[in-house]
């Protein structure tokens, strides 16, 4: 099981979280939830999670930026370039 926390700026706006629901709610094997006082999504893989990039391209496609927190599980490691947040 892999988990991921990923803060976007601007996801709790409706119209952004039904967007991000309709992207989401085809990934197999994922559970996830909005945390709408602070912008995170929390993301759990019961499988392996897809790449950063992927899951990057998703809100990217929304006008979300994504920022990944934490250390990315080692299936997510690649040499693409993350933000980490302090």
């Amino acid at each position: 099981m892999s988990e991921l926390e990923i803060y976007a700026a601007g996801v709790r706006q409706p119209e952004k979280m039904l967007g991000l629901a309709l992207e989401l709610d085809v990934i197999p094997n994922l559970r996830y939830k909005i945390d709408t006082n602070h912008d995170i999504v929390y993301m759990e893989f019961a499988e392996r999670a897809p790449s950063p990039s992927t899951l990057e391209s998703i809100f990217t496609k929304l006008g979300l930026t994504a920022l990944f927190v934490g250390q990315l599980p080692p299936e997510g490691n690649s040499p693409k370039k993350t933000q980490r947040i302090y």
